[in-house]
């Protein structure tokens, strides 16, 4: 689980994102679109361009996994994680009980 917060709301990304794809045909690329949209939501252009890479994904303009699938692994990542834990420790119960019905058997 990442250990930041996120600062800035998705009504905030998706209009900044919009202002990027709307007015970059006004500049010679998108990162001179970027940076003043940047400065006036107060993120870093870094920023600004990741979403916009992103959105990009997410509509299937951009090779890439899109957010929905990916939280959904990351879901099922956890998920199996948990799982093999469990079985990790059934599987020493198991044995531990197993041993306790030898240990009372040979007595």
């Amino acid at each position: 689980m990442s250990k930041t917060t996120n600062k800035y709301s998705p009504e905030v990304r998706e209009r900044a994102v919009r202002l990027v794809l709307d007015n970059q045909g006004q500049y010679s690329s998108r990162w001179q679109a970027i940076m003043p949209i940047s400065a006036k939501i107060g993120c870093s252009a870094h920023t600004l361009n990741e979403w916009v890479k992103k959105a990009e994904v997410d509509s299937g303009k951009r090779a890439g996994v899109p957010t929905d699938v990916a939280d959904k692994m990351k879901a099922l990542e956890r998920e199996n994680r948990e799982l093999r834990q469990a079985n990790e420790i059934l599987r020493k119960a198991s044995a531990y009980f197993a041993m306790a019905e030898l240990d009372r058997r040979s007595k």
